[in-house]
Formats: C-alpha cells, sequence, structure tokens
C-alpha cells in the first residue's frame, strides 16, 4: 500500500515543513481529507492560510527538530527548503522520509485520472474555473490550485469525499511538473520564463514536450492555437506521439472549442463557441475567456470519461445551464485581479502578472472593463534574470497604463542580486511611455500615489513581490477619509 495512496492516506501520520504556503495547505487539505493526520511547521507571521489550517485542527508548530520525534511517517516539505533545514536534517537523521512537495504531488496525482494545468501563464485560473465547472456538474473531482478562490470559501482545493479525478496546477520550475501522472494534459503557453534555471527558449520548450511525453496512449493535450509556443509544442508532439489526442482552443482553434465571438460589456465579457454554447465571464481579459473555454474542454473529456456525454458538443449542449452558471459566477481567485476594494471614488486591485505578456493583456483587459477611467500602475519586477532577459518587452507591456509606478527588483529565495536594476527598468520605460515614476522603495511612492490619484481613476498594484501592500495602504487611507469599512491587512 503506497503512503499517498487514497488508502495509505487514510492511516498516515504526516509532518509539512513550510505548511503555509498556498499550495501546501492546499495538499495538506487534500490529504486530511483523505483521513491522514498532519501537523506542520512555518514562520510566526500571519497569512491568510493560518485560519485555514486551524479550521482543519492542523497545528502549525515553528522549525525546531524537536517536533520531529513523534512516529512520523514522512515529512513533507515546501521546495524552497535546502536539505540543510534543521527539521530535513533531523527528519534524516531519525530515517523519516522526506517528500518535496512536487514528489508528494506527484505520488499523490497517480491514483486518480489526473490532469494537469500547465503554461507560463493562465495555469491558476484555469485549474481554478476547471474545478468551479467540476463541482457544478457534481463530477467525483478533487482540484488544487495554485491561489485561494473566493467562489470556494477562500481556498485552493476542492475535495471530494471519493475521488475518482484530480485536477491540479502543475509547476514548469525546475521541472516539478515531470513528477505529475497526467492523463491529461492543459497547455496554456510556452514562452521564455524563469530565465535562472531555462536560460534559452529552447530550454524551456523542451521541459514542456518533456512533460507532454508523459501522458499515456489514451491521453489527450488540450492546448491554446492563439499561443504560438503552444502550438509549437502541440505540433512536435503530434509527430512524435501520434496516439495522443490534441485539443485545440481559442479564436483560431478547428473543432468546437473555437472562439467564434467575442463582446465585450462593462463589467462583463461574452464568448461563443464553435459548438454552439455562448457564456459570459464577469473578471476582466479577454484572455479569461480562453482560460474559461480551456476549462471547458478538459471538463467536456473529464464528462466524457465519466460517461456524461458522447462528445464534446453533445456535453456542452447537455449541460449548458450548469456550465454557464458556473462560469457566471467565477470572481477569479486571490491576486489574480483581485479588488481590493472602492473608495474615494477609486478602485484598488491587484494583480500577480510578472511576466511581459500577461502584464499587457490584463491591462488591456482592464481597459475595456472599466471603460473611461484612468490606469494607475504599480508595478514590481520580480527576479533579476527576468527583468534583464525581458527588459525591453517589460517596457513596452505598460503602454496601455496612463501612469506607471516602479520601484527596485523584488528578489528571490534563488536570486539575491544581479546586474540589472530598478532603475534600468525605469529609464527603458520612460522612453517607450510618457508618464513613469519611480521610488526605491515601494511605500516610500505613497504620497506620490495621493498627489495623483483622482476620483475615477483604477489603480493597480502588480507583480510577483510585496508592492500589494501599497495598495492596500492607500484603499485603506481613502477608505478611513470616507467612513467606508477598510479592508485586512
Amino acid at each position: 500500500m503506497e503512503l499517498f495512496s487514497p488508502e495509505g492516506l487514510a492511516s498516515a501520520r504526516l509532518f509539512f515543513v513550510g505548511i503555509k504556503g498556498t499550495g501546501m495547505t492546499a495538499l495538506a487539505e487534500l490529504f486530511s481529507a483523505a483521513g491522514a493526520v498532519i501537523e506542520g511547521s512555518d514562520v510566526d507571521d500571519t497569512f491568510y492560510t493560518d485560519e485555514i489550517l486551524a479550521s482543519l485542527g492542523i497545528r502549525v508548530h515553528d522549525f525546531s527538530h524537536h517536533h520531529l520525534h513523534a512516529p512520523w511517517h514522512a515529512v513533507v516539505h515546501s521546495a524552497a527548503y535546502p536539505p540543510t533545514h534543521p527539521q530535513l536534517a533531523e527528519a534524516r537523521r531519525l530515517g523519516i522520509p522526506c517528500y518535496p512537495y512536487p514528489h508528494a504531488l506527484g505520488a499523490y496525482s497517480r491514483h486518480f485520472r489526473s490532469a494537469g494545468i500547465a503554461g507560463v501563464h493562465g495555469k491558476t485560473s484555469t485549474t481554478a474555473l476547471t474545478g468551479t465547472l467540476l463541482r457544478a456538474l457534481s463530477l467525483p473531482a478533487a482540484t488544487l490550485t495554485g491561489s485561494a478562490v473566493p467562489l470556494w470559501g477562500g481556498r485552493a482545493t476542492l475535495t471530494h469525499p471519493s475521488p475518482r479525478y484530480f485536477v491540479a496546477e502543475t509547476c514548469e520550475y525546475r521541472r516539478h511538473f515531470l513528477h505529475f501522472n497526467p492523463t491529461w494534459i492543459v497547455l496554456t503557453s510556452v514562452e521564455e520564463d524563469h530565465l535562472d534555471y531555462y536560460p534559452t527558449y529552447e530550454d524551456i520548450f523542451a521541459a514542456f514536450l518533456e512533460y507532454a511525453h508523459l501522458l499515456p496512449p489514451d491521453g489527450a493535450l488540450i492546448y491554446c492555437a492563439d499561443q504560438p509556443g503552444a502550438v509549437q509544442a502541440a505540433r512536435t508532439l503530434a509527430a512524435e506521439r501520434p496516439d495522443l489526442a490534441l485539443i485545440p482552443y481559442g479564436r483560431t482553434a478547428p473543432g468546437p472549442f473555437r472562439i467564434t465571438d467575442i463582446s465585450q460589456h462593462p463589467g462583463a465579457q461574452t464568448a461563443r463557441l464553435a459548438a454552439g454554447l455562448s457564456f459570459t465571464l464577469h473578471v476582466p481579459g479577454a484572455h479569461m475567456l480562453l482560460n474559461a473555454t480551456a476549462a471547458l474542454a478538459l471538463t467536456a473529456l473529464i464528462a466524457q470519461d465519466a460517461g456524461l456525454a458522447p462528445s464534446p458538443e453533445a456535453f456542452l449542449s447537455d449541460h449548458a445551464g450548469p456550465l454557464c452558471a458556473a462560469l457566471a459566477s467565477y470572481t477569479g481567485t486571490r491576486r489574480r485581479s483581485e479588488v481590493v476594494g472602492q473608495a474615494g471614488g477609486i478602485i484598488f486591485i491587484d494583480d500577480y502578472g510578472h511576466h511581459p505578456t500577461a502584464i499587457r493583456a490584463t491591462l488591456e483587459g482592464y481597459r475595456t472593463f472599466y471603460p473611461g477611467r484612468r490606469i494607475i500602475l504599480d508595478f514590481m519586477s520580480h527576479t533579476y534574470s527576468r527583468t534583464a532577459a525581458l527588459l525591453h518587452e517589460f517596457a513596452r507591456s505598460f503602454e496601455p497604463a496612463d501612469i506607471v509606478i516602479l520601484h527596485k527588483i523584488y528578489a528571490s529565495a534563488r536570486e539575491t542580486s544581479g546586474a540589472v536594476t530598478g532603475e534600468d527598468l525605469y529609464r527603458a520605460a520612460s522612453a517607450m511611455h510618457p508618464f513613469v515614476y519611480y521610488t526605491h522603495e515601494v511605500m516610500d511612492a505613497f504620497d506620490l500615489c495621493t498627489r495623483i490619484l483622482r476620483p475615477g481613476d483604477l489603480f493597480i498594484t502588480m507583480g510577483a513581490g510585496d508592492n500589494w501592500k501599497l495598495g492596500r495602504a492607500l484603499y485603506q487611507h481613502y477608505a478611513n477619509k470616507e467612513g467606508a469599512p477598510t479592508c485586512e491587512a
């Protein structure tokens, strides 16, 4: 009996190192639902996951090695922690098996008909949309995504008492997704990213192709026909694996998941598919219509596998009501076009977009979704290698914004320094945009923003750094002035 099988988990005792991370908490929730006894450790800082862990009855300790002395069957740890971490070193000394998060996730996926959502952009939203659709159809599926979903009670996981299917966001960084066991893969995009690990486009492309080759003979690749990297991967895979089904989606896709028409309205957007289904989303950005179409395609495959419909066309026709209602109810995920609040006539939004393609697509979506509003963008670039390699692409991506505010580069655990600086990005952006400001520290922009902002504006904090703090501080400032409810820090 394998430890991470449903049967193995029913009697397992597991210790999670770094349990407050979104993915780690979500995995702990999945394993807890299967019957595992779980405790964990993390820093003292308060995260939104603290409330979730408390509701599950999971105790969270500090990083002292003494907590490993209980009879644990295994340690699951965040991939960010090196083997020298005191608790991991103690686990090895005690002979307790240690599994990084990608390994544990992959081991769990082997026991289901699993779907991996992959791509440089869009995988979190596509996973969340898929889980929302599967739940609407009452299919026996569990879902794990990389961000909290308000529609799921602020959690990143949908559980099921007896899942047959498992859908998960799978990450390309350091080839983590190669530990996953997919029956189906959704590929949203392939572009240059994670330049510290994939120095060239060919490197990251090879990783995605290797992932696709994990598909079994009855598997399928669902890919975006509008994205060149995804199309290249599909064509290469078709030549090397003729046994696989390839299912395109998008404006240029042949077949039932071709988007034949898009209409944009303030606060809503609608897409019509070649199969006849029309659906509406109340989240911004044409890229979100692509994500929703990918989710529909994957849901159709799972529904066919479960015997709900003989074909995608029949599925979309027979279940149009619950599918469209589920998509219309979707409100996004944490840090993906997340509306922090509205105060002083200003809408405050936070978004995780940290790649030039995602930045431009998101800003263009806001332009249509919130017509007539000035867009003030506060952006913090993440990792030196990405900034250096894509410097001019970043500078051009800010074009849809009216005003841009930039800061120092947000370092990561894997990169603490580099040759490029925030000032370099500021100079590149200033050469292409008429209104660009720079403050080295994020909160130093507070007074600048209060001078710039006026009623009717849309203020966006964007990036994988910590500039979200500025947006929340500004929202609270304006909310306090008008006596409106303030947001949580």
